[in-house]
């Protein structure tokens, strides 16, 4: 992996025609969203987050399932100077954001062509009558005011399976690009870190996060806040 400055970072970005971000916690943290594993993760502290956010507790235990659930929520954060980059290449080039995050963040700042890997906290439905309802109703009660049933987030909990249609667009947009971004993530979570398998030969591939990655190919990365290369993006 070829180390580079903020500078070569920022035109790789802004020289490539096609580009395909895939992005993680640490886009969000600027925002005030903590990620889920650093010593101020959400998960610090907290026994079997796994399970907490499993379909057995779900089902099981869904009060102790609600009540972890709530915490994933920051209704106050806005999208920060990443996203809102993100989301203006989009309007001038060919650009995917494929996140692992559900926070909403992305779709927010506009993003044309996303992909929430891993679902949305701000898509919620009743899991009995299937209505769509608002975060913001969920957030008061998981319990649907019209027939009873349990609300939900449509994000992907432990135990489910992925959506096959977000694989098969996460898999065209990663194909396609000729600079694949990896942003704000250890890319240690399957399927996500397997997605840059289908980048072409001939892609270039950019790392920027706090710490290095593995990769099975070549790549340039940018040790340092992402916030300050996309800040000096034209």
């Amino acid at each position: 992996m070829q180390t580079i400055d903020k500078k070569k970072a920022a035109t790789l970005i802004e020289q490539a025609e096609t580009i395909t971000f895939l992005t993680g916690a640490g886009v969000s943290t600027a925002s005030g969203v903590p990620d889920y594993r650093s010593l101020s993760g959400l998960y610090q502290g907290v026994e079997q987050p796994e399970y907490l956010l499993s379909h057995s507790c779900m089902i099981e235990e869904p009060e102790k399932f609600y009540s972890f659930i709530q915490t994933l929520y920051h209704p106050k954060a806005k999208p920060n100077m990443i996203h809102l980059k993100m989301a203006e290449l989009g309007r001038i080039k060919d650009t995917w954001v494929i996140s692992q995050n559900i926070d909403g963040l992305h779709a927010a700042a506009g993003t044309k062509h996303l992909v929430n890997f891993h679902g949305d906290l701000y898509d919620c439905y009743c899991r009995k009558c299937g209505q769509n309802v608002s975060a913001k109703t969920y957030l008061l009660s998981d319990c649907h005011d019209r027939c009873g049933g349990q609300i939900r987030p449509n994000i992907v909990l432990y135990e489910e399976g992925l959506e096959e249609r977000a694989i098969e667009l996460s898999i065209e947009a990663v194909a396609k690009a000729d600079l694949v971004v990896i942003v704000g993530t250890t890319f240690q979570v399957h399927p996500f870190c397997d997605l840059i398998h289908y980048a072409a030969n001939t892609a270039k591939i950019l790392v920027i996060n706090q710490t290095a990655i593995q990769l099975n190919r070549d790549a340039y990365f940018f040790k340092q806040d992402a916030a300050s290369v996309f800040e000096t993006i034209l």
